[in-house]
């Protein structure tokens, strides 16, 4: 997490958890480390499709549909789309794709941390 030349580290892993759940945490986290009242705009970046797509996109029809998905099935990882939604909606986000695994350095610290979240590694 970085604010001008101040930067935050967060790291964290679940037992029995997925790739997009944790995928969704390191957003949920990086927006809760945010001091309260900040007013400017966040640029959030994520190598994660599903995040992206997500929280900019599918999840509106989501909640037009209860929370279901297209299919009427509920959505999955419906909890922490809820907590991303009302931290979402608490700032003003702009939310940027990073391809993965290609050598931008804040991503591959991302991955390093992430890597190092996990439980009993």
């Amino acid at each position: 997490m970085q604010f001008g030349a101040k930067e935050k580290t967060l790291k964290g892993g679940e037992e029995e958890t997925t790739n997009n759940r944790m995928e969704m945490m390191a957003a949920i986290k990086a927006l809760e480390a945010i001091k309260p009242g900040y007013k400017g705009t966040v640029t959030l970046w994520t190598d994660s499709t599903y995040v992206l797509k997500g929280i900019t996109e599918w999840i509106h029809g989501w909640k037009k549909r209860g929370w279901k998905k297209s299919d009427k099935k509920p959505v999955v990882n419906m909890d922490l789309w809820k907590q991303l939604d009302a931290l979402n909606a608490e700032r003003d986000i702009t939310w940027k794709w990073v391809k993965g695994h290609a050598g931008v350095e804040g991503n591959e610290r991302a991955d390093e941390l992430a890597r190092e979240g996990i439980p009993g590694s």
